[in-house]
């Protein structure tokens, strides 16, 4: 009789943050390599993500296994642990049936053969160490902002300031003023409370070479939403109550899409906001902040966005509708996305 090939097995690994080391992956492949080995499997493909949360499964190389797996490339999925494939109850449980289905097998080096047993108690523990994980980080989190402290992240006029405590170790979480930065923080505040627009001050920064700040998805240069922002969201230079002296936490909640992946921020009522006052942060007084506040409540009477304010709004001023191209044609010289008028 003739032998029976080895099974075809693809090996998959991952590793979530740019925290842990790339070698993880390196590390995953050659304990499941030595597995495959002793259980006489060829390894025929290897898949792997770097930096990509399990939570999602949105993730590309997880997405080519699963298409190589349904083109019948592949015997046997072979990865370090369940949580490897992923790390959210619904994604793995349909993992499982769509691989059933297509007559490929889930193996762990941690549980072996999985089964709907495995699956079902490994994908309930994942989402549970991912809900303790998230609730013991807003925990710490919560206590660093009570303690005075920064909880992450570092607003335009700003500079992480480290200090040697006596065990040798250096403080975290602490800000300092950058007064180059703050000068331009003011100027922005008093150039807007007396009447120019946030188009005009970005216009006249970039024009002058000032460097903007350097985070998220930033172009390197000063745009109109960079000054104004979200007023409820406390978005924007003209927003920032840091400026004033008040650190305000949690204004805002991120989950993740379940469909895309990606997180979406939704505003928590004022009630759950914690607010600190941290007067050696102020930039701004009291007296420039009300005029810059009143001046935008002004702006808002007089564009009266989508009928808020009246029940038939002008055609000029209201609210346009999302159209093709919205959001993505740029200008090419400023960076700035193309506004119809």
């Amino acid at each position: 009789m003739p032998a029976t090939a080895p099974l075809r097995a693809a090996i998959y690994a991952r590793y979530s943050t740019d925290k842990q080391k790339e070698t993880s992956v390196e590390d995953q492949f050659r304990l499941c390599r030595r597995h495959c080995d002793q259980k006489g499997w060829q390894v025929t493909q290897v898949f792997a993500d770097h930096g990509i949360s399990g939570t999602t499964s949105q993730r590309p190389d997880y997405l080519r296994l699963l298409q190589a797996a349904e083109r019948g490339e592949v015997d046997i999925i072979v990865a370090e642990s369940l949580n490897r494939l992923s790390r959210d109850q619904a994604d793995t449980a349909s993992l499982f049936k769509r691989m059933s289905f297509f007559g490929v097998r889930l193996h762990t080096v941690a549980d072996q053969d999985l089964d709907e047993l495995k699956v079902g108690v490994g994908g309930l523990v994942s989402a549970l160490y991912i809900k303790d994980i998230a609730q013991k980080t807003r925990r710490g989190l919560e206590g660093r902002v009570v303690a005075g402290k920064s909880a992450g992240g570092l607003s335009y006029g700003y500079r992480v300031k480290r200090e040697i405590r006596a065990d040798g170790t250096a403080t975290t979480g602490d800000l300092t003023i950058e007064p180059s930065e703050a000068e331009v923080v003011n100027r922005i505040f008093q150039e807007y409370a007396a009447g120019q627009s946030a188009r005009a001050i970005a216009s006249a920064l970039n024009a002058e070479g000032i460097a903007a700040p350097q985070s998220g998805k930033g172009t390197g240069t000063w745009n109109p939403s960079t000054i104004s922002g979200n007023v409820k969201r406390g978005t924007g230079i003209l927003n920032n109550e840091l400026y004033a002296g008040r650190r305000v936490w949690n204004r805002l909640t991120y989950d993740r899409d379940p469909d895309t992946g990606k997180r979406q921020s939704r505003l928590n009522p004022p009630s759950k906001w914690k607010t600190e006052t941290v007067p050696d942060l102020r930039i701004v007084d009291d007296a420039l902040w009300g005029r810059v506040k009143a001046r935008q409540d002004d702006v808002r009477q007089a564009m009266n966005p989508a009928g808020i304010l009246t029940d038939r709004p002008r055609p000029e001023r209201a609210r346009r509708p999302t159209y093709l191209l919205s959001g993505l044609l740029r200008c090419t010289c400023c960076g700035a996305s193309y506004t119809l008028i």
